[in-house]
């Protein structure tokens, strides 16, 4: 094996991998054949792209990628496939026991193949990204041809066994044409969408992370796009070619609806925003003050406009709501009135106390900034765990407008927006890392969907009750309890040149596998049907240590997603 193989962050991924895999009933064979297929060529590309010498670094030069990180190719190319093998792993076994429809399970292995797809079309990207550079150094180059192909190859029997598992099942042609080229639209969507984010925001992410991210939003966007096809044909399509689902709920149209307002609102601004400034001469422009003011009007105006008015339209057109969204939010938190509104003023309290704390602290203390960030994760614990266990619905939609706020901070922040827009560049700018940028800031989002999403995918049929948790535990515990005892006491380094250490990861480990043993009994206690094995759990936790470790990646965004992926198994 090539010394370039052995790299801590491949060996964790192929782990795994290799456990995902190694669970597969046989009717999903053929999946986890397609899963190695496309760990085998994303491992090639990374093995290149991470190479020391000259020649191959210069391969992927123009990728303006996160300073002092890796490629990450291979786990941002393989995560979310997993995580829906795992869920269809689980799906299996409720399938298996008569608690879920057949069409259920075929929607969510639509939704691997069409994930598996993006992460192809990323690799082929990455692949004509080699094949068109420019031919400097005879070996290298030779190299380089070789791993292209082989991992095209890879690529090219992933999409037979693709193809012919979708020929073997009970589909007609039309069927079959039509599930392929909706995979072939997440492809390209996710390139333009990584091409995009490259262009827009250079430096602030790894190619795995750009992945990743571009990879979910596809994902999740695509369902949108699908229920909107459905209503404006006036024909519903059948759910196990483009939809994912027939009964989305009302929280998650919601959330959907409102996210989709804040990510196109850009767009909209800079058109507005262009269309004003094209209406004034020179001469006949206010000084700077009053150009600000109306820019902030401007903006305020059409963020509420799509937010109150265009966002709830689609919500309504597509789930048939007979009020206002918005009505209903408020409906929903004042059918329990007691719960929900007592958990909104305990988060209220957290975080107001909590943020002005730590702000006072960060300006004030000379606490290295990486313990300071570690405080907000234990936030994250004793706010969210208590209302998982008993308000897991509202803490769904809690979540969606939590995310919502921060898009739209966000977005101040980087517009600059009068008044607000340097008032909240120098509060974050006091919780920064190496990982954020005065260009973008992702550590907020990072730890917010790490807790969210694992609890999100939960919804439904889940018998692993601690798979929601799996966010929460990895993150506010773990991670937390690996920096503060590595910081403090770690001696023995996992590398050379890397920070984390033996220490710290042994108490991380040890932190979540105590967590775990307190949170069993007590939700065995309030209803739950436990059905973990302390074997399965130890490898799970074992696994996200050892990534943790190991990765040079946004951790927040991968380990959760490993963790709640062998969780399910």
């Amino acid at each position: 094996m090539p010394a370039s193989l052995l790299n801590g962050e491949r060996a964790v991924v192929a782990l795994f991998v290799g456990r995902v895999v190694f669970s597969l009933p046989l009717s999903l064979l053929p999946h986890g054949v397609a899963l190695s297929l496309l760990a085998i060529s994303a491992l090639v590309l990374d093995v290149l792209a991470d190479s020391s010498s000259s020649s191959s670094a210069s391969l992927l030069s123009h990728f303006q990628t996160r300073p002092g990180a890796s490629s990450g190719i291979l786990l941002g190319a393989v995560t979310l496939p997993t995580v829906m093998i795992s869920k269809m792993i689980q799906l299996s076994r409720a399938f298996a026991l008569d608690q879920v429809p057949c069409q259920e399970l075929e929607s969510l292995s639509m939704q691997y193949w069409a994930i598996s797809a993006s992460s192809l079309s990323v690799l082929i990207f990455l692949c004509i990204t080699i094949w068109c550079a420019p031919v400097n150094w005879p070996p290298p180059y030779l190299r380089s041809v070789w791993h292209t192909t082989f991992s095209l190859s890879c690529i090219v029997l992933h999409t037979a066994v693709c193809c012919a598992t979708l020929g073997s099942s009970s589909l007609t042609s039309s069927e079959a044409a039509l599930k392929l080229l909706w995979m072939l639209c997440h492809g390209l969507a996710v390139v333009k969408l990584i091409q995009h984010v490259f262009r827009t925001f250079p430096s602030c992410a790894s190619i795995g992370e750009a992945c990743l991210v571009a990879s979910g939003l596809v994902l999740y966007f695509g369902d949108m796009l699908a229920y909107t096809i459905s209503k404006v044909s006036g024909v519903l399509i059948k759910s196990d070619v483009v939809q994912y689902g027939n009964n989305t709920s009302e929280i998650n149209v919601i959330i959907q609806g409102f996210l989709l307002g804040l990510l196109l609102f850009p767009m909209v601004f800079k058109l507005l925003l262009w269309i004003w400034e094209c209406s004034f001469t020179t001469a006949q422009s206010k000084v700077r003050t009053n150009n600000e003011i109306w820019r902030s009007v401007i903006f305020f105006s059409s963020l509420g406009f799509i937010m109150i008015v265009i966002s709830p339209a689609w919500m309504q057109f597509v789930q048939d709501f007979h009020m206002h969204p918005f009505s209903w939010v408020l409906s929903f938190i004042f059918s329990e009135p007691f719960k929900r509104l007592s958990l909104c003023a305990y988060w209220v309290c957290v975080i107001c106390v909590s943020v002005l704390r730590f702000y006072n602290i960060s300006k004030n203390s000379k606490i290295e900034r990486i313990l300071l960030r570690k405080y907000y994760h234990l936030m994250a614990v004793s706010m969210f765990v208590p209302a998982l266990i008993f308000q897991p619905k509202f803490l769904d939609l809690a979540f969606g407008a939590a995310l919502a706020v921060f898009l739209s901070l966000e977005i101040v922040r980087v517009w600059r927006i009068w008044p607000l827009g340097e008032c909240i560049h120098k509060f974050m700018s006091a919780f920064t890392d190496h990982r954020d940028s005065d260009l973008l800031i992702v550590s907020h989002f990072s730890l917010l969907l790490g807790c969210a999403v694992p609890i999100w995918l939960s919804s439904g049929n889940n018998d692993r009750p601690l798979s929601p948790f799996s966010g929460i535990l990895s993150l506010g515990i773990g991670d937390t309890m690996a920096s503060v005892v590595g910081h403090k006491y770690g001696v023995l380094r996992w590398s050379k040149t890397g920070k984390k250490t033996i220490e710290g990861t042994a108490a991380g480990i040890t932190s979540v596998l105590a967590a775990c043993s307190v949170l069993l009994p007590l939700l065995a206690s309030t209803g739950y049907i436990v059905t973990e094995h302390w074997i399965s759990i130890l490898v799970a936790v074992t696994v996200s240590g050892l990534l943790e470790a190991y990765t040079a990646q946004l951790d927040n965004a991968f380990i959760p997603l490993v963790f709640y992926s062998l969780l399910c198994l």
